[in-house]
């Protein structure tokens, strides 16, 4: 009743999370992956062309190394889709305010908390030791967001055949995501789910194939940007965006990018037409850092 879809750059992480969804689901499923060991083809593609493969009606999407924790997670998808049918994406990280400057699907609004995660972190990239990063201020089964990370999220058949992952723009292995959260909030419900538990292998890696690819998502979902779906006020908001725009400035600096050429960019994007005030904010933080 689940089709399960993976690229896959790992012949063993792929045995061992095969074996782990045996174990897991708890419903029929399939599993339909794909060998990307050479990187050739974007995500969007093979999350396509797995959609147009797959017999079930409910979707998963997933990375291979990851480890899932909670026993009959598959029943517990399907019967948070039949309750509600306006939900069309299911995670287990996303954040309920997505910003107009540039940024991923984590971003701060000060005390006001606004991510919705439940996950067991490991570091591949640093020391620190693996933590549950549990943030359900709420206290819900699940709660509504505007983005979900891509580590893992399910959808429906039809809500992919409606929304293709977008890979005329994004043709490498970010923004997918996002990009497909977007689309699907225009018509949907997005949530996060805390019902669901699993463990992931490594964190984010903030390359500069990552900042390409979020100028371009931002430059295609600049006009609809920022969404709130939490009601922040005038100064959480504005907070979100000056913390994101810092954070995305310090990964630009880290790849190398020069004042100069930071000034540029963000001088051609749509930002500046869509938000001026905003950008002479950006501005002063460009030449500031």
């Amino acid at each position: 009743m689940i089709s399960i879809i993976i690229a896959s750059v790992n012949k063993d992480q792929l045995s061992d999370i095969k074996e782990n969804i045996a174990a897991t689901i708890g419903v029929e499923h399939e599993i339909i992956s794909f060998d990307n060991a050479d990187g050739k083809r974007g995500l969007c593609e093979i999350y396509n062309e797995g959609a147009k493969r797959a017999k079930y009606k409910l979707l998963c999407y997933m990375h291979e190394d990851i480890s899932i924790k909670t026993k009959d997670w598959g029943i517990i998808i399907a019967d948070i889709f039949n309750e509600d049918q306006k939900i069309g994406l299911i995670g287990i990280a996303g954040n309920s305010y997505k910003t107009r400057v540039p940024s991923g699907w984590f971003c701060s609004a000060g005390e006001k908390k606004i991510n919705y995660v439940n996950i067991l972190q490991r570091y591949k990239f640093s020391e620190e030791k693996t933590k549950h990063i549990s943030q359900n201020v709420k206290n819900e089964k699940y709660s509504n967001v505007v983005v979900v990370d891509g580590v893992w999220f399910c959808t429906k058949k039809e809500i992919v055949e409606a929304n293709n992952f977008d890979e005329e723009t994004f043709k490498k292995f970010h923004c997918y995501d996002l990009d497909f959260s977007l689309q699907v909030h225009k018509t949907h419900h997005v949530v996060v789910t805390f019902q669901v538990l699993l463990e992931h292998f490594s964190e984010g890696n903030y390359s500069k194939t990552w900042i390409e690819e979020t100028l371009k998502l931002h430059e295609k979902w600049g006009a609809d940007l920022p969404i709130d779906v939490e009601g922040l006020s005038k100064k959480e908001s504005f907070f979100a965006e000056k913390h994101s725009f810092k954070f995305f400035l310090k990964q630009m600096k880290t790849s190398g990018y020069k004042k100069i050429e930071i000034f540029k960019i963000f001088w051609r994007s749509k930002l500046r037409k869509n938000n001026f005030s905003l950008f002479l904010m950006l501005n002063k933080e460009i030449w500031r850092s």
